[in-house]
């Protein structure tokens, strides 16, 4: 009986090796292990075999039935994987085929687009371009910028503070500091970055982003402001732009000017137009020539206000953006409503 039971393991191990499939696999387990197989008969028929061989063939029998079901185990396991490996070999997907339908090239958003054509124009006019912290001390923010105690932007309800002598940046001006305790004069960098300030309708939103700039030299005069700003003007809005100064007050720029363009929308038929309202004019930022007292906060460092001047201007690219595509609302521009957003670019 015991050779009965090692001549059906081997042929059922035989089998199991020889299964291709788990359809296969499985006949061979019905086969061998199924209620009317010879292996489980042997185990059934174990109390009607003499006493004295019982034990022997129960004991021979159940190790058989064990090895082969691990057996059959196995072969399904690696039948499995092996299977496994197929599909994903035929289901691969090659991930650098175009999409169907296919989808159109991105493109940068309109306040990148704007922020980086606005960069390249003061790189080819000689400035550097550097970042600053959008949390900002009070000090750099404010008191070495010329603001008195009772200016209004220290207010919390114009200015969001982290704590009592921390704020969210209200303009990248701050930098103009930093900048000038990192570096003696010469010095033309512009600032790019986002602000945070208390306003939210039409024309202002929470957050925004301004490009600050700063020149500071001997000799420097509102003439160099004006034609560096006309050089940028005509860059952006068209060749044929002019800008125009008026007076303003700025706590940083002493004098202080606020800067127009000449409307490129009245230019195009030469009639009055809505955007400016037929004044032929479009602000486009605030400027100024640098006040003494700010020079003053970074004397150590080589800005003594009788041997070098500078200008400053600060602009909001997306009125800038808003002006050069027509935006009527700048919170399209933070929306992400891509029916908005695919028209520029």
């Amino acid at each position: 009986m015991i050779d009965r039971i090692e001549a059906i393991e081997q042929q059922a191990s035989s089998a199991v090796e020889a299964a291709q499939t788990s359809d296969a696999l499985e006949q061979v387990r019905v086969q061998y292990l199924g209620r009317k197989a010879d292996l489980p008969n042997i185990l059934r028929g174990v109390a009607e075999l003499p006493p004295e061989q019982r034990g022997a063939v129960g004991k021979r029998a159940n190790q058989a039935r064990k090895q082969l079901e691990a057996a059959i185990e196995r072969r399904g396991a690696a039948l499995e994987a092996a299977e496994l490996e197929r599909r994903l070999a035929s289901d691969a997907i090659d991930v650098t085929l175009p999409g169907d339908p296919p989808q159109p090239v991105g493109r940068l958003h309109v306040l990148t687009q704007t922020r980086r054509e606005i960069e390249d124009v003061f790189l080819g006019l000689g400035f550097s371009v550097l970042e600053g912290p959008e949390v900002e001390s009070v000090r750099y923010n404010f008191d070495a910028l010329n603001h008195s105690p009772t200016h209004p932007a220290r207010g919390r309800s114009d200015t969001f503070y982290v704590a009592d002598d921390v704020v969210l940046r209200t303009h990248t001006s701050p930098m103009q500091i930093r900048a000038m305790e990192a570096q003696p004069p010469p010095l033309y960098v512009i600032i790019p970055g986002r602000v945070y300030r208390r306003d939210s309708d039409a024309t202002h939103t929470p957050q925004f982003h301004q490009v600050e700039g700063l020149a500071v030299d001997r000799g420097i005069t509102l003439a160099d402001l004006k034609g560096t700003l006309l050089d940028f003007s005509r860059a952006i809005f068209g060749a044929d732009r002019e800008v125009r100064l008026r007076p303003h007050f700025f706590p940083f720029t002493e004098p202080s000017v606020e800067v127009d363009v000449s409307c490129f929308n009245c230019a195009r038929d030469g009639s009055p137009c809505q955007v400016c309202k037929g004044s032929g004019w479009l602000e486009i930022l605030g400027a100024g020539m640098v006040d003494p007292n700010v020079l003053g906060h970074v004397r150590e460092h080589g800005y003594d206000p009788e041997e070098v001047q500078g200008f400053a201007f600060g602009m909001g690219i997306e009125r800038i953006a808003a002006l050069k595509y027509g935006i009527p609302d700048i919170r399209t521009l933070y929306q992400n409503d891509v029916r908005v957003l695919e028209q520029f670019g």
